[in-house]
């Protein structure tokens, strides 16, 4: 049985309660993270707690774990759960209220929850040996704050649904005029011409980390050009290659969009090269 982490105690997941009235359960009002740690070493451990800490102050929730108290919680997740291969949950809700109502209560404790989960051996770099994806696409009908990390995922699920229920990975999603914007669990690339192209971030995207340090990889190799800007869906049904990228996926190559090939319809040497470079730096975060 699991052992999770629950308002500053450790214990078996099948003995942690909180209450229905706690505001994450009623609202979906909080902020959560994952973090990927493979054979006990975590993978982008800074920037996804600095991006934690970012959405509480979105959303105004007060609550002062530093970087080194979510680190001791992570590593004793790690521990007690058998290292290996292990996705890290981290979840901040405002915390449990006497009454449901709208607005931000005052003097409640934030409910902090943790547990860990496995995740499948980290990503090889080999166009023979990855499974790519099949994706569709669909208009982004979720709502206009996806920049923050909310537990408030009944958007994302549905639109990851959708794709499901077609038997495809994931689900491309586009803005009203027509431009890429993200997947619903994952931030989204075209390559075209050796170049990796990816949509700006705003209000429509999430701060991914794994998009991130990718950027940041690539830029500081320079073998790799990369562009971030509006990317339209006929560039993307055009496209080379297309990536989706997330800390559970990495780079996941995507083969097929809406029924047909995407470029050769083969896991493209871009990508290969990418996740090369991603594999070999990513600890360094």
């Amino acid at each position: 049985m699991s052992t999770v982490y629950l308002n500053g105690e450790f214990m078996p997941m099948d003995e942690a309660r909180i209450s229905p009235m706690d505001r994450g359960f009623l609202f979906g009002d909080g902020i959560y993270e994952v973090i990927p740690s493979y054979d006990g070493k975590l993978v982008g451990f800074g920037p996804h707690i600095e991006r934690m800490n970012q959405g509480m102050d979105l959303i105004g929730i007060n609550f002062g774990y530093s970087e080194a108290d979510w680190r001791q919680v992570c590593e004793a997740l790690i521990e007690k759960n058998g290292a290996g291969n292990l996705g890290i949950y981290l979840h901040v809700s405002r915390g449990t209220d006497s009454r449901r109502h709208h607005a931000y209560p005052e003097n409640v404790e934030p409910t902090v929850y943790a547990f860990a989960f496995e995740i499948p051996a980290a990503p090889v770099a080999d166009r023979e040996k990855v499974k790519p994806y099949k994706v569709s696409s669909t208009e982004d009908l979720r709502w206009q704050r996806c920049n923050i990390k909310s537990t408030a995922l009944l958007g994302n699920v549905m639109h990851f649904q959708q794709g499901h229920a077609a038997g495809h990975n994931e689900i491309i999603l586009f803005n009203a005029n027509n431009e890429m914007t993200e997947g619903s669990a994952c931030n989204a690339y075209i390559v075209k011409d050796g170049v990796v192209i990816t949509p700006p971030l705003d209000n429509q995207i999430l701060p991914g980390i794994t998009r991130l340090m990718l950027l940041d990889i690539l830029r500081k190799d320079g073998s790799i050009k990369v562009e971030e800007r509006i990317v339209t869906m006929d560039e993307v049904r055009n496209a080379d290659e297309i990536w989706l990228t997330s800390s559970s996926k990495e780079i996941a190559p995507v083969t097929e969009l809406d029924g047909k090939p995407v470029g050769t319809g083969e896991v493209g040497p871009v990508w290969e090269k990418a996740q090369t470079l991603y594999t070999a730096q990513k600890y360094n975060y």
